[in-house]
Formats: C-alpha cells, sequence, structure tokens
C-alpha cells in the first residue's frame, strides 16, 4: 500500500475546490467555532484582510465585528459590541469593507462614539462621506516642514517649547498634575483667537463625569460648535478604547484634506496601549515587555505619524497631534513613555513637585523641548523666549545657593531674584490663555528688568496692570503686536514707558 503523505493530499484538495466552477450566490461564509471575553474565533473566511468588518448572524440581529488576528485555519475577531448575543455555531459574512466612520462637518458641536453613534442625546448623525479607521500616513513628498505657529495661550509653552500646526507634542506627567487641562486651554485659545482650527478630543477610558465636565466647560467658552469629542469610559470594551484615536484621528484628516487644520488631542495613551494589551492578551498573541505585545511600538507610530503638515500641492492643511502620556512616579524612562518620546517632536513634561509648590501649570523648564516649533513661533514672542529660557536655566543652576542668601555677590542674588519673578509670571490659571501681546509684553518687562525692583509676590498684579493700561490706551500698539512680528522702536518705547510707570507704583 502506498502512503500518501497528508501535505500532498491537502495541497490536492485545495487545487481541486480552487478548480471548481462557482456559481453565483456563493458567498465567503464561516462560522464562530468559540467566543468569550469580547473575541470570536471564526473558521472559513481564508480571503478576510486585516481590520475588514465582519457580520455575525444572531438571534437578536446582527452583530458586527472586525478581523485582527488573521490564521491559516481561524480568523480572532473582535466583536464590536452585542457579545452576549454571539454564540458558536453563528454564521460569519464578510461585508467586503475595511472599518470606517463617518466624517464631515456634521460632526461638529457632538460628542460620539468611536464608531460615530452619538452619545449626546441628539439625533442620529448623517453624514456625506466616511473615513477609513486604518489609513498610511502621507508620504515624504507630500509634507512640508512645520513653519505655522499653533499657538496655545500658555506662555510658558508659546516662549520656551512653542508648538507648529502639523507637529506632535507630547503632554506628559503623573496623574492630576494638569495634563488635560493644557490641551483644553490650547482647545479655548484656538476659538478665541479665531484661527480656525478644528479640535479633536478623544477620550480613552476615561471617567463619563469628567468627560461631561469637560463638554460643558467647552460650551461655556463658546468652543463645542468646533470641536468633535470623540469619547469611550472604562466601562467600555476593549476594542472600542482601541478604536477610539484611529476613528478620532479619521475625522481630524478629514479637514485637514480639504485643506484646513486640525488639532488632535488624545487623552491618554496609557489607557489605550492597556487596552491593546488586553485585546492582544485575549487573541493569544505572545506577550513581550511588561505583557505588552511586540507591535505596541507600532500602534502608536502608525497612529502619530498620520498627523503632518501637507504640502502646498495637497491643500495645505495640517493635523497636529497632542498625545498624553500618564507616568508612574515621575518616570519617563518606562515602556510606553519612552516609546512615545521617540515617535513625538518634543515633550512637555509636568512635575508634580511643581504642582504642589502652585506653580501650574506645572511645566519642567529642565525636561521639556520642542523639536521643530521654534521654526514656526512668532517673532514678537521669540524675541523674548531666549532670554527667559537662560533666566530659568541660571535660576535652576543658582536655586540651591539661595538658602546662603547674604553671603552671596550682588549679581548671583540678582540673577536669583529675576528668576524668582520669571518662575511667578509664568503661573497661569486655568481657562485665561493669552494671545501674543499679552504675552509679549509680560515676558518683556520681567527680562528688560523693569520689574525688578517689584516684589516677587506683586509680579502677576504688576503684569495685570501694564495689559489693562494698554489695552485702555493702546490698542493700536496691540492691534501691531497681535500680527506676531517683532515690535518697531517705537512700540517698545510705549511698552517701556507704561511698564516703568507701573513698575514705580509697586515698589516697596
Amino acid at each position: 500500500m502506498n502512503k500518501i503523505e497528508v501535505t500532498e493530499l491537502a495541497k490536492d484538495l485545495r487545487d481541486a475546490i480552487a478548480g471548481l466552477e462557482t456559481s453565483e450566490g456563493l458567498q465567503d461564509a464561516g462560522i464562530v467555532i468559540r467566543v468569550g471575553d469580547g473575541v470570536a474565533w471564526v473558521h472559513g473566511l481564508t480571503k478576510a484582510g486585516y481590520s475588514e468588518v465582519l457580520e455575525i448572524e444572531t438571534d437578536e440581529g446582527v452583530v458586527e465585528a472586525f478581523a485582527l488576528n488573521l490564521m491559516e485555519d481561524e480568523i480572532g475577531a473582535v466583536i464590536l459590541g452585542g457579545e452576549e448575543f454571539v454564540k458558536a455555531g453563528a454564521k460569519v459574512r464578510r461585508r467586503g469593507e475595511v472599518l470606517d466612520v463617518p466624517v464631515g462637518e456634521e460632526m461638529l458641536g457632538r460628542v460620539v462614539d468611536p464608531l460615530g453613534r452619538p452619545l449626546d442625546g441628539g439625533p442620529a448623525i448623517k453624514t456625506k462621506t466616511r473615513g477609513l479607521v486604518e489609513r498610511p500616513a502621507i508620504g515624504v513628498m507630500g509634507r512640508k516642514s512645520v513653519h505655522e505657529p499653533l499657538m496655545t495661550g500658555i506662555m510658558a509653552i508659546d516662549a520656551m517649547f512653542p508648538i507648529g500646526r502639523g507637529q506632535r507634542e507630547l503632554i506628559i506627567g503623573d496623574r492630576q498634575t494638569g495634563k488635560t487641562a493644557i490641551a483644553i486651554d490650547t482647545m479655548i485659545n484656538q476659538a478665541k483667537q479665531k484661527t480656525g482650527v478644528v479640535n479633536v478630543y478623544v477620550a480613552i477610558g476615561q471617567k463619563l463625569s469628567k468627560i461631561a465636565r469637560l463638554v460643558d466647560r467647552l460650551k461655556e467658552e463658546g468652543v463645542m460648535d468646533q470641536t468633535i469629542v470623540v469619547a469611550t469610559s472604562p466601562s467600555d470594551a476593549a476594542s472600542l478604547l482601541y478604536l477610539a484615536p484611529y476613528a478620532g484621528t479619521a475625522m481630524g484628516e478629514y479637514f485637514r484634506d480639504k485643506g484646513g487644520h486640525a488639532l488632535m488631542i488624545y487623552d491618554d495613551l496609557t489607557k489605550h496601549a492597556v487596552a491593546y494589551r488586553q485585546m492582544s492578551l485575549l487573541l493569544r498573541r505572545p506577550p513581550g515587555r511588561e505583557a505588552y505585545p511586540g507591535d505596541v511600538f507600532y500602534l502608536h507610530s502608525r497612529l502619530l505619524e498620520r498627523s503632518a503638515k501637507l504640502s502646498d500641492e495637497l491643500g495645505a492643511g495640517s493635523l497636529t497631534a497632542l498625545p498624553i502620556i500618564e507616568t508612574q512616579a515621575g518616570d519617563i524612562s518606562a515602556y510606553i513613555p519612552t516609546n512615545v518620546i521617540s515617535i513625538t517632536d518634543g515633550q512637555i513634561f509636568l512635575e508634580t513637585d511643581l504642582f504642589y509648590q502652585g506653580i501650574r501649570p506645572a511645566i519642567s523648564a529642565g525636561l521639556s523641548v520642542s523639536r521643530v516649533g521654534g521654526a514656526a513661533q512668532t517673532k514678537a514672542v521669540k524675541s523674548v523666549g531666549g532670554s527667559l529660557k537662560l533666566g530659568l536655566s541660571q535660576f535652576r543652576e543658582l536655586a540651591s545657593f539661595a538658602q546662603f542668601g547674604s553671603d552671596l555677590d550682588e549679581a548671583t542674588k540678582a540673577q536669583i531674584d529675576r528668576g524668582q519673578r520669571l518662575t511667578e509670571l509664568l503661573k497661569q490659571p486655568q481657562y485665561q490663555p493669552m494671545s501674543i501681546w499679552e504675552q509679549f509684553v509680560s515676558i518683556h518687562a520681567v527680562t528688560s528688568g523693569a520689574f525688578d525692583e517689584v516684589p516677587v509676590v506683586k509680579t502677576k498684579e504688576a503684569q495685570g496692570a501694564v495689559i489693562t493700561r494698554l489695552w485702555a490706551e493702546h490698542k493700536d500698539v496691540i492691534h501691531e503686536l497681535n500680527k506676531g512680528d517683532k515690535p518697531t522702536e517705537e512700540h517698545l518705547k510705549v511698552i517701556d514707558d507704561i511698564t516703568a510707570k507701573i513698575a514705580k507704583g509697586f515698589e516697596e
């Protein structure tokens, strides 16, 4: 009796099946062999593609899933809600399309889930277009270097670590240090300065009470009509948390591709990585460092690379990203923080110690950096930003000597005093972003030495007085400064005169 090799037999069977003439009406169908924890294992769909939408027939109607694990004999599909209705033996069909979400102007002012379904109690959203959740990033030749400023309205950021349109600037720090506050202030500033930038805020596994407070605040500030909020809560399935940033990016890309400008805020990518880890472990992928799968870097790199400043040929639109990462005990060398730091164009590091000292925003001048924003900085703020950075770094070096007080020479004392005033100046209340002229005037007043005789505790008061006087008496100067150009000698003389007069009133 001849021995038949199993592999040969399988090959012959496959060849015979492939040679059969297919009749109309036949479709690629599969069957659920097991299901659990939001994952359905499907046998029979050999032609399914990555991220393709699958329809599972249940007694309660069709349940959607998308293919994530593609193996030779079975597919691991992640269920998008309605898992409790899916049972082993259920029929599965391919829809023949990759996962997409509704995009367009109709989304503005709405709170939606990652599939574009409304969560704000409003009517169903009907859009003319849909955008792919997964999409390749724009190539090298389709991009332009970052050259337009994206003002946050936060003096410490705009002066020292500026952000340009198309940049990816990471906001990183421990929990409850003001990361989301920076993102919200940036969104408010876009509305106040009438920049026309569309905000897309992606809440990944955030408490619903926090999202509700945020939406109320955005409505109060008049920002909501140019904002899309993509919301997921901790109780949502891991699949929705995983999809949220990609779906939000697809909504932002719509405006970028039409020649507009959009700002993406991912709050936060730490929870996103945890959701992906959960899904990967359920799909039986081998775990790596900290139990994350091997492709966790690719998870965020393919997301953040979609943010770009487009070339003039493609419409010169931009997508700017402000991803947020939460650290544990300020450890920025952990796995996910180092991954995202290496993908982004700089980071704004928030220190817990500074926060509790009352320095808010608690931005670390030493560990924060912007790798491209300087090219996009307004000339007005740039002209004073250098001396601000220098003054703060000198103060940091000398701060340890400050305790000796009287033993210091006059020059060192002067540097420490200047540093204390700069630190006081950079304190900024939440929801009060500053325009270009306010930032320039404030920094110039301290770095030029006009406030040297003003007591440190009265620095903010003196700053407010200068801004109020200029607003009341010199609107023409304000208008010119707000264009962002370097101020003329005449403008500087006006500012210096007013600053000197007000400083005199605050001297002890």
